[in-house]
C-alpha cells in the first residue's frame, strides 16, 4: 500500500481521538463542579433556573428557588454555579461594584462640556461657531436645473397617449 492511501485514514483517526479527549476534559470539569456544590452558592440549571443551593447529596440536589419553594433536581441539572456577585447581578438586580472610588460620569454631558474659567476666549469663539452652523441643503443653479429638467422629462411622458392592452408598438 502506498502512504498517501493511508494518509486520510491516519488524519482521520487522529481527528476522533482529539474530539474524543476534549469531550472527556469537559466532562470531567463538569462532574468535578457539581461534585463540589455547597450550599448557599447559586446556581442556573440546564434550563435556565436560578436558585440557591439548600441541600447537596450523593445523586440529587435541592434547590431554593424562592421563599418557599424548594426543588429537587439531579446533580446532572445542574449547568453553572454562579459567584456570589453575578448570581445576585442576575437574580436580584444587585450591582457590586468593584471600583467604587472611581469617578462617575455624570446623568448630563453639561459638566462634561463646560468651559474653563482660564478659557475663555475659546469658550467665546465656540459660541459663535454655535450660531454660524446651519445644517440644512441650500439649493444650487445645479440643482435648481436638474429639477426642472426632471419635471420636463415627467411632462413629456404624461403627454404620449397610453396603451392599452390590446394595443402594441408591433405592425
Amino acid at each position: 500500500m502506498n502512504a498517501f492511501t493511508l494518509l486520510p485514514f491516519i488524519v482521520l483517526i487522529a481527528a476522533m481521538f482529539l474530539m474524543t479527549r476534549n469531550a472527556k476534559k469537559k466532562q470531567q470539569q463538569a462532574a468535578n463542579m457539581r461534585n463540589e456544590l455547597q450550599p448557599g452558592s447559586g446556581v442556573r440549571t440546564i434550563g435556565g433556573m436560578y436558585a440557591t443551593v439548600k441541600e447537596v447529596n450523593e445523586d440529587t440536589v435541592l434547590l431554593d428557588a424562592g421563599p418557599g419553594v424548594d426543588l429537587l433536581f439531579a446533580k446532572n441539572a445542574i449547568g453553572a454555579v454562579l459567584t456570589d456577585d453575578e448570581y445576585n447581578r442576575i437574580v436580584h438586580g444587585i450591582e457590586h461594584d468593584l471600583k467604587s472610588d472611581a469617578d462617575i460620569v455624570p446623568d448630563d454631558a453639561s459638566s462634561l462640556t463646560e468651559a474653563d474659567e482660564t478659557d475663555e476666549p475659546a469658550a467665546a469663539a465656540a459660541a459663535s461657531d454655535d450660531k454660524a452652523v446651519d445644517f440644512g441643503k441650500k439649493d444650487t443653479a445645479e440643482d435648481k436645473a436638474d429639477e426642472a429638467e426632471a419635471e420636463t422629462a415627467e411632462a413629456k411622458a404624461d403627454e404620449q397617449p397610453k396603451k392599452t392592452d390590446g394595443d402594441s408598438d408591433a405592425k
